[in-house]
């Protein structure tokens, strides 16, 4: 949560780039998360998982290793295990249940929630980045050099938020959700992120018709009635907004400048992997490759100023689009190591979304009301839309800037839910090999069982139900039965007049 909050202090503009505090709080995350570990001696981890989570290192270890010299090397390298190794790792093991799981999730909400207030301000007063002549795109605290930094931000919440509305959490809840997942619309689209705008679309999207498809109908007509509201009565889009809306279908037949330069990147991308198809040019390497294999269409850099800082021009100095990077970079064994990764982080997400709607609803919520979905779903589809947020923002972008970190937490929030959590498949997997005696990291990878049926209560099947001997019992798992000392007594030993080994209430 610290690294989350940290993100939302003003960043002083400048292109030299480099670590920001909310990384150096990352880097204290990963070492109390190893001397963590060290202290309690165990593996906290099944195999599968290990392989999944370790897997980007051995394309990375290669590119840095071909660098073209020994800095770019250690940075690229020290970058790369931050945001998709280290990170996601001590996310993974620090969460301890799915009430740390939502916890976080209402993080990013909250984090958005500020970030998108900060960019309505910019956009009202006109105070923003630079967009067309005029100081209006909103950018939040991250400033004109890192452009993608709010819409990012306000992405990930708007993601968390839906999800959060379509799970098991009670009412009021759910309505803050829906009330917040509202509020980060306005300054989602005041980004004028093209890329983030089509990656929210798809990943929201995604998540309605996971939670349900007549549910997806409904929320959708929500969501046009609220746009038409927005757009049409409030005038909230304006000349700007409509214009960019339209350049999304003018790619391929009238591209702008930057969607030219983004194309010309990418040729050379390209290239550049063709000459060093397997290791690629190195970490590091794509700026110092890049005017040998680019055409003259590319332009000397992008228009950046407003939000704080002087106008200035910022080289094209990435491909912005991360898979593209990687090849370039990493050639095929860096490409197929770190999508092999996120390929069974999302294989193993979905397989524990199926496995949460096929369980029944759980434990009721109070006094016999049930829940409206299975436990679990919101944790299930935040994941699931987080990850799918980010592999189709990939097609548009790729690391960099001071939000970059997030992408880690990010990724570690996905990793517990597909590796850690009762309901994914490797961890019942594991659970299946553990014998009885063997420690147990934490109490969420714990084998868990059916609960025997008592009568007049239902089974708890939900695995946030499990608790251990010597943890309090929720009221909600444990309602209060009033036991006579009699009745507490004849519990205990067979009832009086029944055979040896007859089973009793």
């Amino acid at each position: 949560m610290a690294v989350i909050a940290l993100l939302g202090l003003p960043i002083a503009p400048s292109g030299e780039g480099g670590a920001s505090i909310a990384d150096a709080m990352s880097g204290l995350l990963v070492v109390g998360c190893a001397v963590r570990l060290v202290r309690h001696r165990r593996r906290p981890l099944s195999p599968g998982a290990a392989v999944v989570l370790a897997l980007p290192v051995v394309g990375i270890a290669v590119a840095a290793a071909d660098a073209a010299g020994p800095g770019a090397g250690i940075t690229g390298l020290t970058r790369y295990l931050q945001i998709f190794v280290l990170v996601p790792a001590a996310v993974l093991l620090l969460v301890r249940d799915r009430r740390d799981f939502r916890l976080l999730a209402w993080s990013f909400v909250a984090l958005a929630l500020w970030q998108g207030t900060v960019g309505v301000h910019q956009y009202v007063t006109g105070t923003g980045a630079s967009y067309q002549g005029e100081d209006v795109r909103a950018v939040g605290t991250f400033g004109p050099t890192d452009v993608m930094g709010m819409a990012t931000v306000v992405a990930f919440g708007l993601v968390c938020a839906v999800a959060l509305a379509l799970g098991s959490g009670t009412t009021r809840q759910r309505t803050s959700a829906v009330v917040c997942a509202l509020a980060l619309l306005p300054p989602l689209a005041l980004s004028f992120s093209r890329g983030a705008w089509i990656a929210t679309a798809l990943a929201c999207g995604a998540q309605l018709t996971l939670a349900g498809l007549r549910r997806a109908v409904r929320v959708g007509a929500v969501v046009a009635a609220v746009a038409v509201i927005l757009v049409g009565g409030l005038g909230v889009g304006t000349e700007m907004l409509q214009e960019r809306l339209d350049s999304i279908t003018r790619v391929t037949d009238a591209p702008d400048q930057s969607v030219v330069d983004r194309y010309t990147m990418w040729a050379a991308a390209v290239d550049m992997w063709r000459d060093h198809p397997i290791t690629g040019v190195g970490l590091k390497g794509f700026p110092g490759q890049r005017d040998g294999h680019a055409s003259l269409a590319l332009s000397s850099g992008s228009d950046i100023g407003g939000a704080g800082a002087a106008y200035s021009k910022q080289p094209l100095l990435s491909p912005h689009n991360m898979y593209l990077l990687v090849l370039s970079e990493q050639g095929l064994i860096g490409l197929l190591a770190l999508a092999g990764s996120w390929l069974a982080l999302l294989v193993c997400a979905l397989r524990g979304l199926v496995r949460v709607r096929r369980a029944p609803p759980g434990a009721p919520a109070g006094l016999g009301r049930p829940v409206r979905a299975p436990s679990g779903l919101d944790c299930a589809l935040v994941s699931c839309g987080l990850l799918g947020w980010q592999l189709v923002d990939f097609v548009y972008a790729d690391i960099g800037g001071p939000s970059t970190v997030l992408t880690g937490v990010c990724f570690g929030l996905v990793a517990w839910w597909a590796l850690v959590d009762p309901a994914s498949p490797l961890s019942l997997a594991s659970d299946a090999g553990v014998s009885p005696t063997s420690p147990v990291f934490d109490a969420a990878a714990r084998p868990t069982a059916p609960t025997a049926v008592t009568e007049g209560f239902p089974t708890a099947l939900d695995p946030e139900a499990q608790v251990s001997p010597t943890s309090p019992v929720p009221e909600a798992a444990a309602p209060p039965v009033p036991v006579s000392s009699s009745a507490s007594s004849s519990a205990s030993s067979p009832t009086a007049g029944a055979p040896e080994g007859a089973s009793t209430r």
